[in-house]
């Protein structure tokens, strides 16, 4: 199904990256209540004279390190965790519910078909009948057996069975249509989206 392939449906594609900026939020906060460690190094030469720049007793290094960890915050860092662990849970249920509707949106579409399908053949069926009816009804009006309104009535039966035959296309294709819209519709069209 080219939903499944594609997933662009209903703004599924444009909702997707919400849970993960969420989710790396929550890493932010967590990352904010540990100690922060850094270390530093130097290292070099420190001649009078630029000759003696390589030789032995002007060189130097220095090595360091320093810890900082949040002594009292108040519990800001807490609860800024919590609330990304919540903006989280929200935009997967966001997410989860866009992807759930238009699941729904293309089953929908899709049982709309078939009825169209039904209804089409049933048309199909019906025009054909009421064909052989008029061209019946017209050899008996030739003959003599059928009156003029007979005739009328089989006719106008062949114009209604066309027209219906007619609108159940017409609804086919608009349903067609409705399903291009719940895969996404356009996604051919998109400028993201490289050529092959």
């Amino acid at each position: 199904m080219p939903f499944a392939a594609g997933g662009a449906a209903s703004g599924c594609a444009s909702s997707g990256g919400e849970p993960a900026a969420a989710s790396a939020q929550i890493g932010v906060a967590i990352a904010n209540r540990l100690p922060n460690f850094a270390l530093t190094a130097d290292a070099g030469s420190m001649p009078v004279v630029l000759g003696h720049l390589f030789e032995p007793g002007t060189g130097f290094w220095d090595v360091g390190a320093s810890v900082a960890q949040p002594i009292f915050d108040g519990g800001t860092l807490l609860h800024r965790e919590r609330a990304a662990k919540a903006a989280y849970t929200e935009a997967s249920e966001q997410y989860r519910s866009t992807v759930l509707t238009a699941f729904q949106n293309v089953a929908d579409t899709l049982n709309a078909l078939q009825q169209d399908a039904d209804a089409l053949k049933a048309a199909a069926a019906a025009n054909d009948a009421a064909a052989v009816t008029l061209d019946l009804l017209k050899r008996q009006y030739q003959s003599g057996y059928a009156n003029y309104l007979a005739l009328l009535s089989a006719e106008q039966a062949y114009q209604q069975a066309v027209i219906n035959l007619v609108q159940a296309e017409a609804n086919r294709y608009a349903d067609t249509a409705a399903l291009f819209q719940a895969l996404g519709g356009g996604w051919w069209n998109r400028a993201d989206i490289p050529k092959s």
